[in-house]
């Protein structure tokens, strides 16, 4: 197996065994009996089960990126590019539920804390598609001036419990349902006319 390999088969087992069982459920001898490595191979790769936690959230992270980037335009009106992006962002969380289900936890534990904070207040060098959109948004006056915290809420909050219920079974999702579902966020943000 490759080098390129075997971090990869670690990746995927730890990402398998930590939505299954949570961080403190998937200790690193099972991440390696899973990953079919030595135990001390994964310290070739991760210095430790933190620098593997927030590796993995870094792949995820690039990976939801990159498809919420996929035919998104800057010079469309906001309502679309919000839509596009929550669209991109509730079809990636139902169709890649081990990926939701390890931000979900990420995002709601002491790891994501620091992260969320400081995407929150602006405290990151990575560029927030959101973010800029939310600004752009509150400087035309197109959306409700609302705290930075309470946009995200209004605009993530609703599309994770749906993909949630979605992956438990309790609502199907097609493409007519998410749009709604989207529209619906964009309608909590925007400005009454």
């Amino acid at each position: 197996m490759a080098r390129l390999e075997k971090r990869d088969e670690i990746a995927r087992a730890a990402l398998e065994l930590i939505a299954e069982n949570g961080f403190h459920g998937a200790p690193m001898a099972m991440i390696a009996e899973k990953a079919r490595v030595g135990a001390g191979t994964i310290y070739r790769y991760f210095e430790n089960k933190d620098v593997l936690i927030n590796e993995l959230y870094r792949d995820l992270e690039e990976r939801l990126c990159s498809v919420l980037m996929k035919g998104y335009s800057p010079e469309k009106p906001l309502r679309a590019r919000f839509i596009h992006l929550g669209a991109a962002v509730l079809r990636y969380c139902i169709f890649n539920p081990l990926d939701f289900r390890f931000l979900e936890q990420f995002h709601n534990s002491p790891y994501g804390v620091v992260h969320r904070r400081d995407k929150l207040f602006g405290k990151t060098d990575q560029k927030d598609v959101y973010r800029e959109l939310f600004e752009e948004g509150l400087a035309q006056q197109a959306i409700k001036d609302l705290p930075m915290v309470v946009l995200y809420a209004l605009a993530f909050g609703p599309l994770i419990t749906v993909a949630r219920d979605h992956i438990l079974g309790f609502v199907v999702l097609d493409d007519s349902l998410i749009e709604h579902t989207v529209m619906a966020c964009w309608d909590g943000l925007k400005r009454q006319a």
